[in-house]
């Protein structure tokens, strides 16, 4: 059942758009969809796992929960499981958070989804004040995937940069600039002539921190455009990095990374 569900989730985000709400909003509406949101009709009055996922989900969105379900068990489930997780993260590591640490003492991680990868990370590459640059997968649904799987649509993932930077070097704020000149947030699930879910727009935060700096930045940025910007803010979920030829390929290729380098980034090396 977890399988449909998170089949489901998958199939509705690429319908609406993955950048209107987010996975909880999402996961908590296929539920309804799918019919799994009330107990099964041989074991009336229980409460199966299905019910808490929702139970949770709505907590996280201020909603009431579904009908099916009491205002007590309501509450008791919002105890039980502090801090709220999702019915997928129980049993998909692509689902849980981004827990890998920093490459040194004193960094911080950010994420940022923007197109093509390539030329994203060489624009951080050049920064002064981040330590390292990796490419990779992450907000999908399937564990451990490829970048064939990931171009094939049905995993969920985007194409993302993961920076390890020092804030006291460079103030996240900056890499949020970075972000918004390296691409167009206006173009859903693409940039250019590459089209796809996995070009889509993302600020994915490790802290609230960065969740109340990268909203100001996105409200500040929508008021300069007159497209919307479909950019979707999630919190950071578990990285796959791609594969070692897609790692700092346009460097390999010849392009500068050094630090502070103004040369034109051409996309494919």
């Amino acid at each position: 059942m977890d399988r449909i569900i998170t089949n489901t989730v998958c199939r509705y985000r690429a319908y609406r758009g993955v950048h209107l709400t987010t996975d909880w909003h999402h996961s908590s509406v296929c539920l309804e969809q799918v019919g799994h949101t009330s107990p099964p009709p041989d074991s009336p009055g229980k409460t199966t796992k299905i019910d808490q996922a929702y139970k949770i989900w709505s907590s996280r969105l201020d909603r009431a929960p579904h009908e099916s379900i009491s205002e007590t068990k309501y509450h008791h489930h919002q105890q039980e499981f502090d801090p709220p997780i999702t019915l997928a993260a129980m049993s998909n590591p692509a689902a849980g958070p981004d827990t890998d640490a920093p490459a040194g003492e004193g960094l911080e991680l950010a994420q940022f989804g923007a197109g093509c990868f390539w030329s994203v990370e060489l624009a951080y590459q050049r920064l002064p004040g981040v330590a390292r640059t990796e490419v990779g997968y992450s907000q999908g649904h399937l564990d451990a995937p490829t970048y064939r799987d990931v171009c094939g649509g049905g995993t969920g993932h985007s194409e993302v940069v993961r920076v390890h930077y020092d804030p006291k070097e460079i103030p996240y704020a900056v890499l949020l600039d970075v972000f918004w000149a390296k691409h167009n947030p206006t173009t859903l699930n693409r940039q250019g002539n590459d089209v796809g879910t996995q070009y889509r727009s993302g600020i994915y935060y490790y802290t609230a921190e960065q969740e109340t700096q990268a909203r100001e930045s996105l409200a500040q940025k929508q008021r300069e455009w007159k497209e919307e910007i479909v950019t979707e803010l999630l919190p950071a979920r578990k990285f796959y990095p791609a594969e070692d030829y897609h790692q700092q390929y346009l460097e390999k290729g010849g392009q500068s990374a050094k630090k502070r380098c103004s040369d034109p980034i051409r996309c494919y090396g």
